[in-house]
């Protein structure tokens, strides 16, 4: 992804369930479903311990007009909300991951392409607005006013004084009692009197003031509710808002959601489902409890997941900690000094908002789960061209293999469909795409893809293997056989769409036949119909080596499996241009696109993949034209193209590189510039001075950061292979997953290990690497092994 949705390229080159379905559907998340009551803790958990690591800050709230720059994010993993910690204005922007407009979009254009648009295609769009004004209490009115974003405990707070009284607010959105709460509180005998409003942001015209509903044009029921309560003054309903009065503190607890259902069967809807009511249910019950029982509850969900890895790139200056986030941003950009704490931050934010995002809901698209208005740029949609799979780069590399799961149940979930659209639509004599050979089985996709199984824009061949890779290594980092057996379905019916699909040719000049792809465009550029790019032969050798690994561990399909190998050993795999000294992008000598185009899709193969590698079981030349075609491309992109460079940088240990391209994500954004927002948020130009919140970078750039630390592969682990000099002097990063099914815990100094403890949750024995020495370790699932001579 992604051009600006001015560019040609995009738009203009651009029953009801059975009993059994809907009873799947209900068992299942992401459906807004009646929970049971969560398990709370009995006393607080020790407090976070606050260091520049785990906690930013700021000395300013947000502006409405700015809520996707500077707003502050919270999120269960289903509902989200952008909060402004404005003290007289206190807004919030509140989705849920399956507010969506659309259907399914199976009629075709004239060019055998899906319709794009939100009307067809449909869109991500809000929930609700909430907004809880304190007249008196105005930003000018106030002094020493502060917002912080806990990261380690998910929480944000704000806080001012007034008049000689200290008042403070804190936000969180919980994942066991599915509401976000906003609590008031004060000391100095100060008082909260004000008002609230609920109110929905597609010309709902509610009727009471403490919750609404409303439906789309597609069948898609929604609805949310608030509740206020509060102590010392009095609380109550006036028309379509709710008034306060002199209370010493306030809560306010809002839920919402959908009829959404994840079930083809079940049209993906649960009509029996009146979402207006299940949010005010529960709403009811998270306010029988305490905010403060409310916030035990959360944090303990919250750290059960963020503590899970801890990272220290080095030490920060004074000066730099002294720094509120936003003037820390811009000194490290003015100065060029390195500061760790905030590099390490910047990761962490990442995992924030991964757990924040992706639990026991849908994955999270292009705006992750976050949205300042109902007109998100590409709807907001899942592209699978490399931005949903970016997403999930970082889940299994920083300690959140449950986070994954999002992805996974999505792919599950719409297979019914994509199949079906496949078997009907791809072989439409419109399509530029279709399969030569006349046959067709199994599945693909589009390049974007929504929640009703459908699909939106250009037929995307490969697509369909880029998913199953992406799938696959979460197994490789698992070792969960459950899992794989869950994705078999997926991966099997991949390898039979290309099974169909694929030609056989002779190269030329000699006698050798290979199998190539069918025509077929190079995301995102290049000539819209060309046969064997090397994109679609790398996934597709990626992905029959997968189904292999799978059919053996499974013991499932063996026959099919010898098919499917015999295939891959046939496949076509790309040259060095004789002509650029490139990795060919197209099976041709030539360059036929854009020298510094954002994609690295002719690069698959070197990250994701890891078929070419500098180690020396890749011919060097192939590994030599890998690096001169990522050279050509440059180093200033978007931000997620940037992290994607970085990664690939990264695995060909080229630390400067890689970590120059960190360092250019974390320039401030200005006037919709490429870079870093004021809230953290990575600003994608669209245009001059027009960016957009597109949230592939957050994550993209610290899974660089993580491959910069430690690069594995099943049998494989290679310890600080691009580790940079602004983090050499000392470090530690705990917690990291490695492929293969280990988790490591790594100390370093002066850019050697010190420590290393490699744990087994599922592997037995792997191949420990450090600039050139290994050691191989043997080591029993649920034990762990410590290394003290690796770096002699």
């Amino acid at each position: 992804m992604n051009p600006s949705p001015n560019e040609p390229s995009r738009r203009t080159l651009l029953s009801a369930a059975a009993t059994a379905g809907l009873t799947a559907a209900l068992a299942g998340l992401p459906a807004f479903t009646a929970s049971a009551a969560p398990r709370r803790p009995t006393a607080a958990e020790p407090a976070a311990a606050g260091t520049s690591r785990d906690r930013l800050w700021w000395q300013a709230p947000a502006d409405e007009g700015s809520m996707i720059e500077q707003g502050l994010p919270v999120g269960n993993g289903r509902l989200g909300a952008l909060v402004s910690n404005d003290p007289g204005r206190e807004l919030l922007l509140i989705t849920d991951a399956t507010m969506w407009t659309g259907g399914l979009n199976d009629t075709l254009d004239a060019d055998g392409q899906f319709p794009y648009g939100r009307a067809d295609f449909g869109s991500f769009t809000l929930l609700a607005r909430l907004t809880v004004d304190i007249p008196d209490h105005d930003l000018s009115a106030v002094n020493g006013y502060r917002r912080t974003l806990d990261l380690a405990q998910g929480l944000v707070d704000s806080s001012y004084v007034r008049s000689g009284v200290t008042y403070r607010r804190q936000i969180f959105a919980s994942r066991p009692d599915d509401v976000i709460v906003l609590h008031f509180t004060q000391s100095g005998g100060g008082r909260y009197t004000g008002s609230l409003t609920l109110e929905g942001t597609h010309g709902e015209k509610p009727s009471r003031a403490d919750s609404f509903g409303g439906s789309f044009t597609n069948g898609l029921r929604y609805g949310a509710a608030v509740r206020a309560y509060g102590t010392g003054g009095k609380v109550a309903v006036d028309g379509t808002r709710i008034d306060f009065a002199g209370c010493r503190d306030l809560t306010v607890v809002v839920s919402g959601g959908t009829n959404y259902a994840p079930d083809a069967a079940a049209n993906y809807r649960n009509p029996s489902l009146d979402p207006e009511e299940l949010a005010r249910t529960k709403v009811r019950d998270a306010a029988a409890h305490s905010a403060a029982a409310l916030a035990r509850t959360h944090v303990a969900d919250h750290r059960d997941l963020y503590g899970r890895l801890d990272v220290s790139l080095g030490a920060s200056t004074d000066a730099q900690r002294s720094l509120d986030t936003w003037e820390r941003l811009k000194a490290r950009h003015r100065d060029g000094t390195p500061d760790p704490e905030l590099e390490a931050a910047y990761l962490q934010f990442g995992r924030y908002l991964m757990i924040s995002g992706s639990r026991g809901s849908l994955p999270l698209n292009l705006q992750g789960l976050w949205l300042d208005g109902n007109d998100p740029d590409w709807m907001g949609d899942y592209h699978t061209d490399v931005n949903i799979q970016m997403n999930y780069w970082m889940a299994d590399r920083a300690g959140l293999s449950q986070c994954f799961d999002a992805f996974t149940d999505y792919c599950l979930d719409q297979l019914p469909s994509w199949t079906e659209l496949t078997r009907s639509l791809f072989n439409d004599p419109r399509n530029r795409y279709r399969n030569s050979t006349g046959k067709i089985a199994g599945w693909t996709v589009a390049i974007s893809t929504n929640i009703h199984g459908g699909m939106g824009w250009w037929w995307h061949p490969a697509g369909n293997a880029w998913l199953c890779n992406s799938l696959f290594e979460h197994y490789e980092y698992t070792q969960s056989r459950q899992h794989l057996a869950r994705i078999y379905p997926l991966l099997k019916g991949a390898c039979e769409f290309w099974e169909a699909r694929l030609l056989t040719t002779t190269l030329p000049g000699t006698s050798t036949e290979v199998l190539i792809a069918d025509s077929d465009w190079s995301p995102e550029h290049g000539p819209l119909d060309a046969k064997g790019i090397t994109y679609a032969q790398e996934l597709v050798w990626a992905l029959f080596a997968n189904y292999a690994t799978a059919s053996a561990v499974l013991k499932k399909d063996a026959a099919y499996a010898g098919t499917i190998e015999g295939l891959r050993k046939r496949l076509y795999l790309p040259r060095v241009s004789p002509k650029t000294g490139w990795l060919e992008e197209w099976m041709s000598p030539d360059n036929l696109g854009e020298t510094t185009h954002r994609h690295l899709s002719g690069l698959v193969g070197l990250f994701p993949g890891d078929r070419i590698r500098p180690d020396g079981s890749t011919p060097k030349e192939i590994v030599d034209g890998a690096a001169a075609q990522l050279t050509a491309r440059g180093m200033n992109s978007f931000g997620w193209a940037n992290a994607w460079r970085s990664l690939c940088w990264a695995r060909l240990k080229d630390a400067d590189k890689a970590y120059q391209l960190i360092v250019n994500n974390l320039r401030p954004s200005t006037g919709g510039s490429n870079g870093t927002a004021f809230n953290l948020f990575d600003i994608y130009e669209v245009e001059q001075g027009r960016g957009i919140f597109q949230i592939d970078a957050n994550f993209g750039t610290p899974a660089a950061m993580m491959e910069m630390m430690l690069y594995s592969r099943p049998g494989h682990i290679e310890l600080l292979p691009a580790l940079p000099g602004a983090w050499a002097e000392s470090g530690s990063v705990s917690g990291v997953p490695a492929r293969g099914g280990f988790v490591v815990d790594l100390a370093w100094r002066d850019g050697r290990p010190t420590s290393v403890r490699i744990r087994s949750v599922g592997g037995r024995t792997t191949e420990v690497v450090f600039a050139g020495t290994s050691r191989t370790v043997t080591v029993r699932p649920g034990e762990s092994v410590s290394l003290k001579d690796l770096t002699r």
